[in-house]
């Protein structure tokens, strides 16, 4: 369960970002965080993640994120970057992969049987020991969602995950997103990918909440999105 409770947040003094925002997220559930550009979709996933501190509650599991907790907070939260290049630090795909359960105290064995199940599973066997220096900006996508998945968190959040993806590769993301059994808080402007794997969507403008309900109400509703600078989704036009 992911709660905030009265957040606000300005990155300069007299310029909010996101203002007095309240939602609440319950286990097992799949929103779409959607909102035309500078609303603040990135900023709250920096918030709930505690890179990022603003005021008001923000509450993982029902516990106050803050700096005694936020160690054993993030060990909940799996986060795709919405730049792959700030994700992956490692020389090789494999090496990022294990970085996380590594560091999570997994032994080696686990470790490799993660890597190797999630490779696997969004058929990137290929780039395993491929070198992220030498993948294209669509592969190292890939790489980054598999990294996270790796880690298998209680919690994803993703940031703009299809951006980038060739038809192919965005129709594996769409499919994984939607096997996915945790609690899951996707950010984009593909709106159709929301509509494919999304329960519910949280509508930013200016760092409040113009709307919060079904998926399928609100991305139908045509006057809604474009008061908001947002088209429907194409499969709905």
């Amino acid at each position: 369960m992911i709660e905030f409770q009265h957040v606000s947040f300005a990155y300069e003094k007299g310029r909010s970002v996101i203002e007095d925002l309240s939602f609440r997220i319950g286990d097992g559930e799949s929103v779409g965080l959607i909102g035309a550009n500078g609303a603040g979709k990135s900023t709250v996933m920096k918030l709930m993640l505690g890179l990022l501190a603003g005021e008001g509650k923000i509450l993982v599991d029902g516990s106050e994120l803050n700096r005694a907790n936020l160690s054993q907070i993030r060990r909940k939260l799996g986060f795709v970057l919405q730049n792959s290049d700030n994700q992956m630090f490692m020389p090789t795909v494999y090496e990022d992969m294990m970085f996380g359960p590594l560091n999570y105290m997994l032994s080696r064995e686990e470790a490799e049987r993660r890597v190797d199940a999630v490779l696997e599973r969004l058929g990137l066997q290929a780039l395993k020991h491929r070198h992220n220096h030498r993948i294209s900006g669509g592969e190292k996508r890939m790489a980054a969602i598999a990294t996270v998945l790796a880690m298998e968190p209680e919690t994803i959040l993703m940031d703009e995950p299809t951006s980038a993806l060739d038809p192919y590769n965005r129709r594996i993301v769409i499919n994984t997103i939607r096997e996915l059994g945790q609690t899951k808080l996707i950010s984009s402007h593909d709106l159709d990918m929301i509509l494919d794997t999304c329960d519910r969507v949280i509508l930013l403008s200016e760092g409040r909440i113009a709307a919060d309900g079904p998926a399928e109400r609100v991305l139908r509703d045509r006057a809604l999105l474009e008061a908001h600078h947002l088209e429907l989704p194409l499969r709905l036009a």
